[in-house]
């Protein structure tokens, strides 16, 4: 799957990561040693996650995350 992350908030971004993995929010989580309630918050938009969690969670569930310029 590819997404232009420019087209959307960064809550959707989080949760098609998590979708794509078909892990539940816990599971998701749990790759980073973070809660269901971490993972829940960031899918809904009521917390923004770090960008270095998103590396990590990237990392550990082999999503590629490209940065080029326009």
């Amino acid at each position: 799957m590819e997404i232009k992350a420019n087209d959307y908030d960064p809550k959707d971004i989080f949760k098609f990561m998590r979708q794509a993995t078909d892990l539940t929010q816990k599971d998701f989580a749990k790759t980073i040693n973070k809660s269901k309630d971490w993972c829940q918050s960031n899918e809904l938009g009521r917390t923004n996650y770090l960008f270095k969690d998103l590396l990590e969670l990237a990392n550990k569930n082999n999503f590629e995350i490209i940065i080029k310029k326009k």
